[in-house]
């Protein structure tokens, strides 16, 4: 299903029972985080402060904070339907006959109906703000060593000054004052490579932000697509639904309209202000570094909207769930590159960017080797710093029986492999900022083209008839959950 906008969602969540409403006054300065973080923590319900200290408008948060949240966000019961249907896509084979291009018009119609469209009145455009005072906006201090406060759920959206390719990235903007953020644009994020052209070319790059929509807009901000392919696009396939975009006032840009608070402006070639710290996902402060600035030309928003927030920090927080989902749904994109991999698990405790676990069909010695270095090659998995490569019939969800598998059947002179490349920006641990060394492991069993002579142990498993008559007497014994 697709919601009609975030009080759409927030309505849903209340009708099942995951929404809370909080009528006491809350500071956003750090009160609101720890509230929230303690809610991620628990596996509990999304929040609505409705008195934020300093503001009137009420704010959202935790909305994606379990894996079940997050497929409710998305309109499926279950994340791998997403992928599921990306598979089906990727199966479908060109029309050759008229009868199989008949048999494609429903699908090509389909595809079709995911484009954006634009409409000639918006809620996100009910009020335009006279005076615009970006210090009217809830936004929060997460953690005690930030340098301010910050928009930390922003829908970002830009044009390439060349090409026109539209962008939508999710990235962080501290408030200056009440005109200026800045614009935490990482050197891998298409959003900044907008910015560098629009800067050798001497342009000003006009930016529009867009905070709250539909949650399956605000998750494909996040989302690692191709650089060529638009987020709005792609929100229209998990919606089944296309986005409906409005024309901002003030610069050539469209948004949702069904955002809450619009903010358009620009960002000036040439400029930058020192931004941060902040408390990041790694678990860490990223430190204070020069960035671009966002200069505010208007404010739009709804007669009644909602500030939508998020915390990040050590894990778990809600982006994990975001993360997971990505896990989820991509995951057919890398089969159909690298078909021998038969799952992926990017634990949270890895932040997505630190460990990856991959469980392939291996079949001829050095597979292994071969699917870490091609992942490397892969988009966003480039960053990966650690890559741990195990047999079809290791389990990755399961974090002990990997780490077990590791132990055992690995000899690490052998078998762990290292590679110099670009790692991600807030890598504290990395010789440079953004360049650093990757690991990889193979932790598969070793064939005798891999030099291994000697036969491989099969691991202990008992065997199934016996596990069948151990459940029918513990089952007659009331311990059937036992085991």
């Amino acid at each position: 299903m697709a919601f009609d906008g975030l009080q759409d969602y927030a309505a849903g969540l209340e009708k099942r029972g995951e929404l809370v409403t909080i009528d006491a006054p809350v500071d956003p300065e750090l009160e609101i985080t720890e509230v929230a973080d303690r809610m991620v923590r628990a596996g509990g319900p999304a929040l609505r402060f409705t008195a934020p200290r300093g503001s009137r408008y009420p704010v959202l948060i935790n909305l994606f904070g379990t894996l079940a949240r997050t497929a409710f966000a998305l309109g499926v019961e279950d994340l791998n339907e997403i992928g599921r249907r990306i598979e089906e896509i990727l199966r479908t084979q060109p029309p050759s006959s008229l009868l199989d291009k008949l048999r494609a018009l429903p699908r090509l119609a389909e595809m079709a109906s995911w484009a954006p469209r634009r409409v000639g009145r918006a809620p996100c455009q009910e009020v335009v703000e006279e005076n615009p005072d970006l210090f009217e906006l809830p936004a929060l201090k997460c953690w005690p060593g930030d340098g301010g406060r910050f928009l930390t759920l922003p829908m970002v959206i830009t044009r390439h000054p060349e090409t026109g390719q539209r962008n939508v990235g999710m990235y962080r903007m501290q408030i200056y004052d009440g005109r200026t953020t800045g614009m935490h644009w990482h050197p891998h994020k298409v959003g900044a490579e907008h910015f560098r052209r629009g800067e050798a070319l001497g342009r000003r790059l006009p930016v529009a932000v867009a905070l709250g929509s539909d949650p399956a807009v605000i998750y494909a901000a996040t989302a690692p697509l191709p650089e060529e392919f638009d987020e709005l696009i792609f929100a229209g396939f998990l919606r089944r639904r296309a986005v409906e975009l409005a024309q901002c006032r003030t610069v050539d840009l469209e948004v949702p309209a069904d955002a809450e608070f619009v903010l358009e402006g620009y960002v000036e070639p040439g400029e930058r202000r020192r931004e941060g710290p902040f408390g990041d996902h790694t678990g860490y402060y990223s430190p204070i570094e020069e960035f671009p600035v966002f200069h505010l030309t208007a404010l739009t928003r709804r007669t009644r909207p909602v500030y939508p927030a998020t915390i990040v920090g050590r894990p778990p927080k809600e982006d994990c769930f975001l993360g997971k989902a990505t896990e989820r749904i991509f995951l057919p994109l890398l089969r159909a590159q690298l078909p021998e991999i038969v799952d992926l698990n990017l634990p949270v405790e890895g932040i997505f960017h630190n460990l990856a676990l991959v469980r392939v069909a291996k079949r001829y010695p050095g597979q292994a080797f071969k699917v870490m270095h091609a992942l490397w090659g892969l988009g966003q998995m480039m960053l990966t710093k650690i890559i741990v490569v195990v047999d079809e019939e290791v389990d990755v969800q399961n974090s002990s029986e990997v780490i077990w598998r590791v132990g055992n059947n690995i000899d690490p002179e052998r078998d762990v492999c290292f590679v110099r490349g670009p790692v991600d920006i807030l890598d504290h641990a990395a010789r440079l900022p953004g360049f650093g060394s990757k690991m990889g492991v193979d932790a598969t069993r070793k064939l005798p083209g891999e030099g291994f002579s000697r036969p491989w142990p099969e691991a202990i498993e008992m065997s199934p008839e016996v596990k069948a008559r151990a459940d029918v007497l513990l089952a007659s014994l009331g311990l059937e959950k036992v085991g």
